[in-house]
């Protein structure tokens, strides 16, 4: 059978795509593609409005299954096309949108997915939230993207290793340590009157920098221009955690277009907490693979606090790793994060938007994070790095076990088999298709 998939980033692009709309999507796909080769061929189109069809009438013409994935959300995805059409997207929210905002009804999911006839989404709790909206009996699936067999050869190599010795590693691009800025001009007052356009520290790193590891490592990979991702809580609560404790370090490795105008909040966060011993160090730019490996491996803990997530493939990839999580226990994260696996966040349900509706109406739900939660966690986690290996190695264990029963290939490839199977089944007007390997 011919699957044809389409993402609005490539690998060209996906450098320079970093923080904008859906370019997680390509890393999906990047992790999908393997499972999918599995299932028949893969061909990627870059203009799915000319290329799908022409493809789709094709294998017709053979006697071919043809089927079309589009990595986008439903309002994003084509409705009038020939082909059969599954959406595959993320969502964090409690409710589907179902209003036709800016006056556009694509805008409305449900009138979308109605269309389509199916769905792929990355979670439970988002099949869930479909079927809420669309009917109990509504063709959707959770497939994560696999990530779990691909770290396979850096699980194999690593250890649980909960303190770092003297690790270091490249980045091309900029760091800002804490222990080399003066945090004292990032003041309320200055970034007020400033508008927000504070210049970057003059003691900040450009280029090809070196950073050096060491003591209880916690990371954090995130778009800090999505506010859904609560950095601030994070950075506060370290800070408070760890305030006269100089071998813990929060590594964030910021993944945006631009980050000049976010730093400068980011470091205002900082001089908010006062004096503190602890480090945060700040990457942005681009880690070669064996430097990307040495950050994973030098990592204790895998940080995440966001107030809701799709699946988020960075905490997906470092536990698969063996790296227990920070974090809270809510929508797609509930399929995979555990008291075993992780220190988990206490949380709370408070009324919450839709990123995309320019209203920002009150229609959904969102998760507030516990902040002495938070603390807590850090502390307990820092105490069992540092004296409880046991404690850690079992963690460790049973992230990777957990991750494996999430996202491995074996799991998925099920899934989307299913998926594949009924969406071809409901738009077959001839004979019995191809039966699939």
């Amino acid at each position: 059978m011919i699957i044809i998939t389409h993402t609005t980033s490539t690998r060209d692009s996906i450098r320079n795509d970093l923080g904008r709309p859906e370019y997680s999507y390509y890393f999906v796909m990047r992790e999908l593609q393997p499972v999918l080769e599995d299932l028949g061929i893969v061909v990627q189109v870059n203009d799915p409005a000319r290329d799908v069809d022409a493809i789709y009438r094709n294998c017709v013409k053979h006697g071919i299954a043809c089927i079309f994935l589009s990595l986008s959300p439903p309002n994003k995805t084509p409705i009038d096309l020939e082909c059969p059409t599954l959406p595959v997207f993320a969502w964090e929210f409690d409710t589907m949108p179902n209003e036709g905002l800016m006056g556009k009804p694509r805008n409305d999911w449900t009138r979308v997915l109605a269309k389509l006839g199916g769905a792929v989404t990355h979670s439970q709790f988002t099949v869930d939230t479909i079927r809420r909206a669309m009917g109990n009996d509504f063709p959707a699936v959770s497939a994560p993207a696999p990530v779990w067999d691909a770290v396979q050869e850096i699980r194999h190599r690593s250890r649980p290793t909960p303190v770092a010795h003297d690790v270091r590693l490249s980045l091309n691009g900029m760091v800002i340590d804490s222990r080399e800025t003066d945090l004292s001009p990032y003041n309320k007052l200055a970034l007020r009157e400033s508008e927000g356009r504070l210049p970057l520290p003059a003691t900040r790193r450009l280029g090809e920098c070196e950073i050096r590891l060491d003591g209880v490592v916690y990371t954090s990979i995130f778009n800090p221009g999505d506010g859904r991702k609560n950095w601030v809580d994070m950075v506060e609560a370290f800070c408070i955690a760890f305030r006269d404790t100089p071998d813990a370090t929060l590594v964030l490795k910021l993944t945006h277009f631009n980050v000049d105008p976010i730093i400068p909040e980011m470091l205002e966060i900082m001089h908010r907490c006062g004096d503190f011993s602890c480090r945060i160090v700040m990457m942005h730019g681009f880690l070669e693979q064996d430097d990307y490996e040495r950050l994973l491996l030098a990592t204790s803990y895998a940080v995440n606090t966001s107030t809701g997530e799709g699946q988020c493939l960075p905490l997906m990839e470092y536990m698969s790793c063996g790296k227990p999580g920070i974090a809270p226990r809510h929508t797609s994260m509930a399929d995979y994060i555990t008291g075993r696996c992780a220190f988990v966040i206490n949380s709370s349900l408070e009324p919450g938007a839709w990123p995309h509706d320019p209203r920002q109406a009150l229609r959904t739900l969102r998760h507030r994070l516990d902040f002495a939660s938070i603390v807590g966690a850090f502390r307990e986690s820092y105490h069992v790095a540092q004296a409880d290996d046991g404690t850690y190695a079992a963690l460790a264990q049973e992230a990777i076990d957990s991750l494996q029963r999430y996202c491995s290939r074996d799991v998925v490839r099920v899934r989307l088999r299913e998926a594949i199977d009924t969406c071809l089944s409901m738009h077959s007007p001839r004979a019995e298709l191809p039966v699939l390997p």
